[in-house]
């Protein structure tokens, strides 16, 4: 493996990686390749189609599903950062990223993680609306409400991204070249870097914590109002029904959150490889298969908004 680099003082500034990818087991590597080229294309497949239902079916043009298509448009791009580099490095002989790639690829997973954030937050905010004010859910919810709330969760996660990245790449990294990981994230590359990170640690926790930290406040300020709201229903019926609603939501925010602070709310001297690729499996491979998933599978609406889209291609015109 050869080390590209440029000499800066007496330190050798690495300006090209070598991802190792998920096993350095050349054996594995096509077994790899096949599992995460399924679950790709599965990924793909989910949520395109979801977004692509709440699209053409006039009964999910409401404001909850036209969030949850947008969480699917995120869950596909965000899949797409990663899948492909991984692809590529379990076949091919080449694993070489440069310090440009590396750094794209490490801003546009951000850009998606921080949307994403934002959203989740916007969406526990329409539960909380429908549950707590149903007779007014239209009115509140309003399309100009729901498009500034989805913009506004994409320029949040847009100048995140940019401080995320450019607080990265401002270290020198130096030594070895090769990244023992599938892509290119925050906790391997501090590993390599030859300047103090102090500085670096204290604003990324700053805008990770800044970021997580108020998504989920908003959060859990709208889901005890919504516990409240539905220990006032009198029928067990209606309560269950009201928690139905919003049951999809919580487990799309406990796997999202759930990896991400496992990933970012450490101290790089606890980082562990092998744990922490676990956890970076799940975020960027796993959580994008099981969204569409958990939208689609116990939703009435979404399974017959499917049924017709069938039955409209089947039946010839």
């Amino acid at each position: 493996i050869t080390i590209m680099s440029v000499e800066v003082g007496n330190r050798t500034t690495l300006n090209e990686f070598i991802l190792i990818g998920v096993s350095a087991n050349p054996q594995m590597q096509l077994v790899f390749f096949i599992i995460f080229l399924a679950l790709y294309l599965v990924t793909l497949a989910g949520n395109m189609t979801l977004v692509i239902l709440i699209r053409i079916d006039s009964r999910l043009h409401t404001p909850m599903y036209f969030f949850i298509g947008n969480l699917s448009f995120l869950d596909f791009w965000y899949t797409s950062v990663y899948t492909p580099k991984i692809l590529a490095t379990c076949i091919s002989e080449d694993k070489r990223i440069s310090l440009a790639g590396c750094g794209a690829q490490l801003f546009f997973s951000c850009v998606v993680a921080y949307t994403e954030c934002y959203l989740l937050a916007a969406m526990s905010y329409d539960r909380y609306v429908a549950i707590c004010n149903p007779l007014l859910y239209s009115a509140a919810m309003s399309k100009p409400l729901c498009v500034g709330l989805v913009a506004g969760s994409y320029i949040g996660g847009f100048m995140n991204a940019i401080a995320h990245t450019a607080n990265t790449f401002r270290l020198k990294f130096c030594g070895k070249n090769i990244i023992d990981h599938f892509f290119c994230d925050a906790p391997p590359l501090v590993k390599m870097s030859c300047t103090d990170t102090k500085v670096y640690e204290k604003v990324l926790l700053g805008v990770v914590g800044f970021t997580v930290l108020s998504s989920i406040l908003a959060i859990l300020i709208s889901y005890f109002n919504i516990l409240l709201a539905i220990l006032r229903i009198r029928s067990a019926t209606g309560r269950w029904k009201a928690f139905s609603t919003c049951a999809s939501h919580m487990i799309s925010v406990m796997l999202f959150y759930g990896s991400l602070l496992f990933m970012y709310s450490r101290p790089s001297s606890t980082y562990s490889l092998e744990k922490d690729k676990l956890a970076a499996l799940f975020y960027t491979v796993v959580n994008p298969l099981l969204n569409p998933m958990i939208y689609s599978f116990r939703n009435k609406d979404v399974k017959e908004a499917f049924k017709k889209a069938i039955q409209n291609i089947q039946t010839p015109r």
